[in-house]
């Protein structure tokens, strides 16, 4: 059904096998954030000597939202959160090969929810 609806392999995937799904325990940088959609995602982040060493996310939500959370945090571990903060919502399509167009705020949603956890990290420093 997922892949009649417009979601790649690799998409189906992360949402199937809730790739990167979870928290983290005393998380350096964690933010809640509800979409326009209605869906809500949290990203917690270990931090480690400037560098994203783990990323993990909770939804809730559609398909579009885990498979976007998942892709996100995944991209994002090993580099600098200045780096992570340039992803963008193509670079998370791009990653997941295909989403349907309508789940493009999917992909913001994940992206905006990263962007405000670095924003709080950098405010504790």
């Amino acid at each position: 059904m997922l892949k009649e609806a417009g979601y790649s392999g690799k998409a189906i995937e992360y949402y199937t096998k809730k790739v990167n799904v979870g928290k983290i325990e005393h998380p350096e940088a964690f933010y809640r954030f509800t979409g326009q959609c209605g869906d809500t995602m949290e990203i917690s982040l270990k931090i480690e000597a400037g560098v994203i060493k783990d990323a993990r996310f909770q939804a809730m939500g559609c398909a579009g939202a885990f498979s976007s959370g998942a892709a996100l945090c995944e991209m994002i571990k090993g580099k600098t959160p200045a780096e992570a903060e340039r992803l963008d919502e193509d670079d998370i399509v791009r990653h997941l090969g295909k989403i349907p167009v309508p789940k493009i705020d999917c992909a913001c949603l994940a992206k905006e929810t990263l962007r405000r956890a670095i924003r709080q990290y950098r405010e504790k420093e």
